[in-house]
């Protein structure tokens, strides 16, 4: 017996001195394989257990355990010293170097959506247009009836609309529908406002339309208005938003509140007019649709159409962010992904 306890004694002044020697983490895990573990010296020690009386079994069993109980305790120790340790020599080894210039912290800059809203605000303000706000949540009358969507009109398919709880009440489709509220606030005086606004539309989420987007819509109304005003304005609005030089297209088209309605390319930003992905070797790019307020609608907003006349139009600010900057999925405007919002 006393000769186990001797073995296990020398064992733990031998085991002190080697983990006092351990200068890394991984060497401490080696030092208790060797001395601790499964195949360690006091597992070797202990195997003679069973060549001991049932008497003397205790004893050398007890005085294990305080040996292996003091030598863990002394592990611990040993790692937690080791740990500061190679803390302080990283913290040394990354020492500040005050005479050095800071770091440039990154600094966030507006979403795509709102750069060009704002850049499409500030060229139609140029032009005389000022900031109407209207709501999103409209009546059905408002935002179909009173702009010349007559109930069933086959016009109203083209927009699938979110209806509320609360009957005729829905989420705007267009902006449209801030036009009448503006021409009833303002009447008979002439007006010119823009109105930018989010819009909804139940439609299926694709790489060109999503449920939720963003429009901007132009009204002017006055004496003596006609559709050279209409073109002067959207060449200008083209020349300013993508460059001077550009030239812009009409192809007529049908919308129930103007009269006649085109839509509006201009020519491609990229190849100039030759041909190339983004046109689709069109050479042009869609860009709005507008016309002149058809008298109906005129009249629903207190204006005599006798005596008055005006013209609309009105356009994605998504698309137009799109097809300034070569983006060719609407969805990257909704997705949070740092890499496209760092990109443009």
């Amino acid at each position: 017996m006393s000769d186990l306890i001797g073995q296990l004694e020398a064992l733990q002044v031998e085991a002190q001195a080697a983990l006092v020697a351990a200068q890394h983490t991984p060497e401490t895990e080696a030092w208790y394989a060797a001395y601790l573990g499964r195949k360690g010296k006091m597992t070797t020690i202990l195997r003679g257990l069973g060549q001991l009386s049932q008497e003397e079994r205790p004893r050398v069993g007890k005085r294990a355990n305080e040996i292996k109980e003091t030598l863990e305790a002394a592990l611990l120790v040993r790692q937690e010293s080791i740990a500061a340790a190679e803390m302080q020599r990283m913290l040394a080894s990354e020492g500040i170097d005050v005479t050095m210039p800071g770091r440039r912290p990154q600094v966030g800059k507006l979403h795509p959506t709102n750069q060009a809203m704002r850049e499409m605000v500030e060229i139609l303000k140029q032009m005389g247009f000022q900031v109407y706000d209207s709501p999103e949540v409209e009546t059905d009358d408002f935002n179909f009836g009173l702009l010349n969507f007559p109930p069933d009109h086959p016009a109203r398919e083209m927009q699938d609309t979110f209806f509320t709880t609360t009957p005729d009440v829905i989420l705007r489709t267009h902006t449209s529908p801030g036009q009448i509220h503006a021409m009833r606030q303002y009447a008979p005086e002439p007006i010119r406002v823009m109105l930018p606004g989010k819009c909804y539309r139940n439609e299926d989420v694709t790489a060109r339309s999503e449920m939720m987007f963003y429009q901007i819509e132009g009204l002017a109304i006055g004496r003596n208005i006609t559709f050279s005003d209409l073109k002067g304005t959207l060449l200008n609005f083209a020349n300013q938003m993508y460059g001077e030089g550009r030239k812009i297209r009409f192809r007529k088209s049908y919308f129930p509140f103007t009269e006649p309605s085109v839509e509006v390319d201009v020519d491609c930003v990229l190849c100039g007019g030759a041909g190339c992905r983004l046109c689709k070797h069109t050479g042009w790019l869609e860009i709005l649709g507008a016309g002149m307020v058809h008298p109906i609608v005129l009249q629903n907003g207190g204006y005599d159409p006798a005596l008055y006349s005006g013209f609309a139009f009105g356009m994605g600010i998504e698309r137009q962010a799109m097809l300034k900057r070569g983006v060719d999925d609407i969805r990257l405007f909704y997705s949070n992904d740092v890499r496209f919002l760092e990109r443009v």
